[in-house]
């Protein structure tokens, strides 16, 4: 399970997506997952659909990659599912004891599933195609008019590429402790969810201690660079944006139009019974 931990990782590449400006792929992301939210009907998860497919096909990610990143998130989501699927009021197609499912519960459930799944595919792209340091500078750059209203724009883009920077590193360092602890006899994989839960309580320590060993190293690399926060720093690498950004915005803005006319003038309905 925790080998199929991909949100946060970085597949190198030459493609397309991958040489897009960050700031593009940052707000590409955000328009996809607020068209999610914002047109939730059937034509338009279609179109969404063929739009994620697009990026896939241009960002030269095999699929399988991209969908093993789900894996993970299987438990929530069925979670999130079941809770929308009994606990939505409406026209009743099937009771158990105190519990209903509903029409409007089914509709409601695949509508969570399909947004789910879409945002975590969606979020996985952006970090599979930009480095953590570039994904901190779109950041950084992106967000520099909200330096007027005295918010540490640099300091918090910095942490969220820290944060992305260790997930897979803790991930590792995850699996080997657990392999450590079977090699000494634990059991991870036996009898049923709680007592599975339970035998992964003892990770948990060295874990903490691992995590901050590594925090503790960095802080150190860090004030020994000279790093001082953002004020007054330059970049090696200055964000220019070129001809293939500019169409990348005007793709996005074509996406959101035809949302909205999918949305105004579109009925599609799936009749459930």
């Amino acid at each position: 399970m925790l080998k199929d931990m991909t949100l946060g990782q970085y597949y190198p590449g030459n493609s397309i997506v991958h040489r897009l400006d960050p700031r593009v792929k940052l707000m590409g992301t955000l328009v996809f997952i607020i068209s999610l939210f914002a047109f939730g009907s059937v034509s338009a998860y279609v179109l969404a659909t063929i739009a994620i497919a697009v990026v896939v096909a241009n960002s030269k990610i095999p699929l399988k990659y991209i969908l093993k990143g789900l894996k993970p998130i299987f438990v929530l989501m069925l979670i999130t599912v079941l809770f929308n699927l009994f606990l939505t009021p409406g026209r009743v197609v099937v009771r158990f004891w105190k519990l209903a499912i509903t029409v409007e519960g089914i509709e409601f459930a695949v509508h969570m599933a399909v947004r789910l799944t879409y945002l975590i595919i969606g979020s996985s792209i952006l970090t599979f195609t930009t480095t953590p340091s570039s994904l901190t500078d779109g950041l950084e750059t992106g967000l520099r008019w909200m330096n007027k209203l005295h918010v540490p724009v640099h300091e918090i883009a910095m942490m969220m590429s820290i944060a992305l920077r260790f997930i897979p590193i803790l991930m590792d360092e995850t699996d080997k402790i657990m392999r450590a602890q079977e090699a000494r006899g634990a059991d991870f994989s036996s009898g049923g969810l709680l007592r599975r839960v339970k035998a992964m309580v003892p990770l948990l320590v060295p874990l903490f201690v691992s995590a901050f060993r590594r925090a503790n190293d960095l802080a150190l690399a860090m004030e020994s660079r000279g790093y001082r926060g953002g004020a007054g720093r330059t970049k090696m690498k200055p964000l220019i944006y070129r001809k293939r950004d500019y169409a990348a915005y005007i793709t996005m803005a074509i996406y959101i139009i035809c949302m909205a006319l999918l949305k105004t003038f579109v009925k599609i309905k799936i009749n459930i019974v």
